[in-house]
């Protein structure tokens, strides 16, 4: 018997696919255990990297002649889209605060300019300083209080939509499984 023969239980040569996966750090248990119900295992001959700050690549081997590879890769597939899904309700929590909040601190920005240019005016405009001082004053600090709060009103509208994407997820793992077994 020789060293294929006792490493793969008496099966002898068995071919591989592979699969590169770059994701976000703080999702790899997830991935590795949902790629697994489709018949992917970690290639422990080649350790998981960072290739970003946050972001990891994991290479992952399965059995080329699997039964049900159809079915799985199709499954895996959905899994896929449902965790692109996810990224995208997550960062949607913050996108529409961030460039809400953006807006008001530019034009606090604008009003503070018109006013230095009014009060630097030959002979300077002091009423118009002031009248353009403070809303560029109150444009500066609302930013961060409005970024807040539309995070939070947006959280609340995504949250229970994320929730049923991992739920699906659970569903299209558990098919997946049973397609295994």
């Amino acid at each position: 018997m020789n060293y294929n023969e006792v490493t793969r239980g008496g099966k002898g040569y068995i071919g591989y696919d592979y699969k590169t996966v770059i994701i976000s750090a703080d999702k790899v248990s997830m991935y590795l255990d949902a790629y697994e119900t489709f018949g992917w295992v970690s290639d422990d001959s080649i350790p998981v990297r960072q290739q970003f700050i946050g972001m990891v690549t994991l290479k992952l081997k399965r059995d080329r002649k699997i039964l049900n590879k159809a079915e799985l890769t199709r499954l895996q597939q959905h899994f896929e889209a449902c965790m692109d899904e996810i990224g995208t309700l997550e960062n949607s929590k913050t996108r529409t605060a961030t460039i809400f909040s953006l807006v008001v601190g530019l034009l606090g920005t604008a009003f503070l300019a018109g006013s230095v240019f009014a009060v630097t005016n030959e002979p300077p405009m002091i009423l118009l300083c002031v009248i353009l001082g403070i809303p560029g004053l109150v444009g500066w600090a609302l930013p961060y209080p409005i970024f807040k709060r539309t995070a939070q009103k947006r959280a609340v509208e995504v949250i229970p939509l994320i929730e049923q994407k991992y739920d699906e997820i659970h569903e299209i793992c558990e098919k997946g499984n049973a397609l295994l077994h």
